[in-house]
């Protein structure tokens, strides 16, 4: 079973870089967030993993573009949504050249995974590129969880692997009803 992210205290985050899968996928409506209940209910972990000091990285993908940049289909929204309503920055980065770590208490958001084929094709290579910009991987996406998509998959065949607080939660959920 993987460990909980916040089973690490400070000490273990602080100044550390968490390559962390979220579930952004949300509706937009004249390009602004129409329901930002994923956004919402994450939040709160993704805080309270900044104020422990980590840097975060945020992956998510948004729609189905389908390895094709598609304008509509930017996190663009998104980030300017959690800017607003948490009183942070969020960089939104466009291609791997532009990613590097965010340092500690900061965050950045990596551009629509969906737009780079190798996510969907689930390849090596491409999770193995993303891994080398972090010290742990947290998956956060328990909606996304049943996906053989890189982000998923194969991230955590390079970097330590922890489940998010919301995971837990969904998890945590589903057990008490089966």
């Amino acid at each position: 079973m993987i460990k909980a992210i916040d089973t690490l205290g400070a000490e273990a985050l602080t100044g550390k870089t968490l390559l962390m899968r979220v579930d952004f996928n949300c509706p937009l409506q004249k390009g602004k967030v129409a329901d930002a209940t994923r956004i919402d209910r994450i939040m709160p972990g993704i805080m309270a993993l900044l104020y422990k000091g980590a840097g975060i990285i945020l992956l998510s993908h948004l729609g189905r573009p389908k390895g094709k940049v598609v304008p509509e289909m930017s996190l663009a929204p998104v980030a300017a949504y959690i800017e607003e309503h948490f009183d942070v920055s969020l960089p939104l980065i466009a291609d791997l050249d532009g990613l590097s770590q965010p340092g500690a208490g900061q965050m950045i958001l990596l551009e629509n995974l969906r737009f780079w084929p190798e996510e969907e094709a689930n390849h090596t290579g491409f999770a193995e590129n993303l891994a080398k910009y972090g010290a742990f991987y947290v998956n956060d996406a328990f909606s996304c969880s049943h996906r053989a998509h890189a982000s998923i998959c194969e991230i955590p065949k390079f970097l330590p692997s922890f489940s998010g607080l919301q995971l837990d939660l969904e998890v945590n959920a589903l057990n008490k009803i089966t």
